[in-house]
């Protein structure tokens, strides 16, 4: 499993796609793997050359004592492209990793191609801010199942959960690996955000994808970030929750490769 030093730890990274194909950056949500973007990577590497990895803290990467920044995985992924001999990138995430994302187009806007903010928020307002205390709790209580029935009525849509139990009973087993000082980290870094004054400031074009029934991140906050950054597109996607890219994964790779598609007739 390939891995590269980047500021002094070992990030996991995967690479597809066509070696000389435009590079698409996507970071996982604060729960994810690298595995979670499997709807997305065989139509993203059909044309381009995809890159998923792991932050800090995140499963197969090192998981330094926090704290932890967006910041600083802004500048571990920066770190990751300049081992893997990469100039720049269409940069993207969903949840966490969208924000990871907003923050390197803000610090490295010469190595944002384009960007894709999924399911995020810009700051964090008192609601949230309760969810993370909630989740936080569990994570220093190195209770799973107690984190698990914290999160997961809040990423699904109802017709979502009612039709995937197997895919959620893996999921309650999976949150018996974490590491949860490392999440704890994850979420502290999370609770620091406060970048909706800085958007003016990106210049890379934008696409801004939402839920329209997510709960965690609600799609005013998406307003937000498309009003705010300079001729940013917004979508919304009908009937899916926070975690839009399986709910709607036909939707959600149909915007992106859209996108995509627009950003290399634009620079022909």
């Amino acid at each position: 499993m390939p891995k590269a030093t980047v500021n002094n730890i070992q990030i996991y990274y995967e690479l597809y796609g066509p070696p000389d194909a435009e590079v698409v950056v996507l970071s996982n949500g604060v729960l994810m793997s690298t595995s979670s973007w499997a709807f997305q990577a065989p139509a993203l590497s059909r044309h381009h050359r995809l890159l998923l990895y792991d932050c800090r803290g995140m499963w197969q990467s090192d998981h330094p004592p926090g704290p932890y920044s967006m910041a600083m995985h802004a500048d571990d992924l920066a770190g990751l492209l300049d081992a893997l001999g990469i100039a720049s990138a269409h940069i993207g995430g969903t949840s966490y990793g969208a924000e990871v994302s907003m923050v390197f187009a803000l610090k490295y806007p010469e190595r944002t191609t384009s960007l894709i903010v999924t399911s995020a928020v810009s700051h964090i307002e008192p609601l949230l801010q309760g969810f993370i205390d909630t989740w936080n709790e569990a994570a220093l209580a190195h209770d799973a199942e107690r984190l698990y029935q914290a999160v997961y009525p809040l990423t699904f849509s109802n017709h979502w959960i009612a039709a995937n139990q197997a895919t959620l009973n893996q999921a309650r087993e999976r949150y018996k690996l974490l590491d949860f000082a490392a999440f704890s980290a994850l979420l502290m870094s999370f609770s620091q955000l406060n970048i909706t004054a800085d958007l003016p400031k990106i210049t890379a074009p934008t696409l801004v994808v939402v839920g329209e029934e997510d709960i965690i991140k609600p799609r005013r906050y998406s307003e937000i970030i498309a009003a705010k950054i300079p001729n940013a597109e917004f979508a919304l996607v009908p009937g899916a929750g926070h975690a839009a890219l399986w709910e709607k994964a036909d939707i959600f790779n149909t915007l992106l490769l859209g996108f995509l598609a627009k950003q290399g007739q634009t620079r022909r």
